[in-house]
């Protein structure tokens, strides 16, 4: 979700670089965001960054901090990546099942989903409770084959994070690399890369699957 259907990752960075700051952890890079944050479960960060000592009421309530702040930077500049909602609605009138599979809070995937009207367009959605091996790991998106009833090897990633590249990767599917938070370089290895979903066709995607 963040950062394939949304271009949100400068906020996400904001939220973390605000947190890091109030709670005495200096300054956060965004070398360090795009390498060990991005793409892995909130919890997981704040559990690791601000967890000495900390019960599991005092992070959730940390957790609910740094998403509160990252949404109301957020809302008001919230939109699709360009290109989106045309090419999912062309999946969807092709009968193409399409799953999300997100690091993200179920509070997070409805703040998207109430400012861009695209939720009918999954017939799967799994969040970041329902795996127990957050990405890197290819769980999320096992899971989400499975609830399509669809093959790994007959699915298609599109990732924005260099965790969530190895999980598809990992999970034996092919991968498409979009552009909001790393070059093409950095996004590898993939099986294409995007700047964003203009262009993009079923004939594209369904060459990645016979390749």
């Amino acid at each position: 979700m963040d950062g394939t259907l949304i271009d949100n990752t400068p906020y996400h960075y904001k939220s973390w670089q605000m947190m890091y700051k109030k709670y005495g952890k200096g300054e956060v890079s965004k070398q360090t965001y795009y390498t060990v944050i991005s793409g892995v479960p909130v919890l997981e960060t704040i559990r690791r960054v601000f967890g000495e000592g900390k019960s599991e009421d005092e992070l959730k309530a940390l957790l609910s901090e740094k998403e509160t702040f990252y949404r109301e930077s957020y809302a008001p500049y919230i939109r699709p990546i360009n290109g989106l909602e045309n090419f999912l609605a062309e999946l969807k009138g092709a009968g193409i099942k399409i799953a999300m599979g997100t690091s993200a809070t179920q509070e997070d995937i409805d703040f998207v989903f109430e400012h861009i009207a695209i939720r009918d367009y999954f017939d799967v959605i799994i969040n970041s409770t329902m795996v127990t091996k957050p990405k890197p790991d290819p769980q999320v998106y096992l899971k989400a084959a499975e609830k399509l009833n669809v093959p790994p090897e007959k699915c298609v990633v599109f990732e924005d994070s260099l965790a969530g590249i190895k999980s598809g990767n990992s999970a034996g599917m092919k991968v498409v690399g979009i552009t909001t938070g790393h070059t093409a370089a950095e996004l590898q290895p993939v099986n294409l890369v995007i700047d964003d979903y203009m262009g993009l066709t079923i004939p594209k995607i369904a060459a990645l699957l016979r390749g």
